[in-house]
């Protein structure tokens, strides 16, 4: 795949957050009805649309500068990788948000950005070569303090981030483990 194009994508779905933040700006916060609310019908919807919303400019900004290096990392793999990745871990860390997530409002790119950074971590694992392993060290170097993420703390949250972080192991397991053959196995 074309890096520039790779690149190209992840700065789409950057603008597309900063410009959904400007029309929820706009609109008076408005936007944040589309969170997702635990253990709620109405919060199913923000299962998809809470990656995309977030509270201030602080908090998108946050977000974005992570996700786009993480992002570019990870769609360095292709489109279509970055994709089912993004997918997975923005449908089972939301679900498993609103399945267990404490009440209140969700959003934010910041499980998603969780996902990432574990599926990075353990693409490592599953796949080991040097190439892995030099850009899980400077994962780990430049964003291991995301692990304070997990700590509850008021006004964040952090199920979205612990959910996140195993959707993206799951996403990296699913996805890069060989399963080993019986005589493989037995060595």
């Amino acid at each position: 795949m074309d890096t520039l194009k790779g690149f190209k994508t992840i700065a789409g779905v950057a603008i597309f957050m900063v410009a959904l933040q400007l029309l929820n700006v706009a609109t008076g916060y408005s936007l944040i009805a589309f969170g997702l609310v635990p253990r709620t019908l109405q919060g199913l919807v923000g299962i998809i649309t809470s990656p995309f919303l977030h509270g201030s400019f602080a908090h998108l900004s946050t977000n974005l500068i992570a996700f786009l290096i993480l992002g570019t990392l990870v769609i360095a793999e292709g489109l279509s990788r970055f994709v089912v990745v993004s997918a997975i871990i923005i449908l089972l860390g939301g679900t498993l948000v609103w399945l267990f997530g404490f009440a209140g409002v969700h959003i934010g790119a910041s499980g998603w950005v969780f996902g990432l950074w574990a599926y990075l971590l353990s693409r490592a694992w599953f796949q080991r070569s040097w190439s892995n392993l030099i850009t899980a060290s400077v994962v780990a170097l430049l964003y291991g303090g995301l692990i304070f993420g997990f700590f509850p703390r008021q006004g964040m949250s952090f199920e979205g981030h612990i959910f996140g972080a195993i959707a993206g192991f799951i996403a990296a397991k699913v996805l890069l483990s060989t399963p080993r053959s019986r005589f493989n196995a037995a060595r």
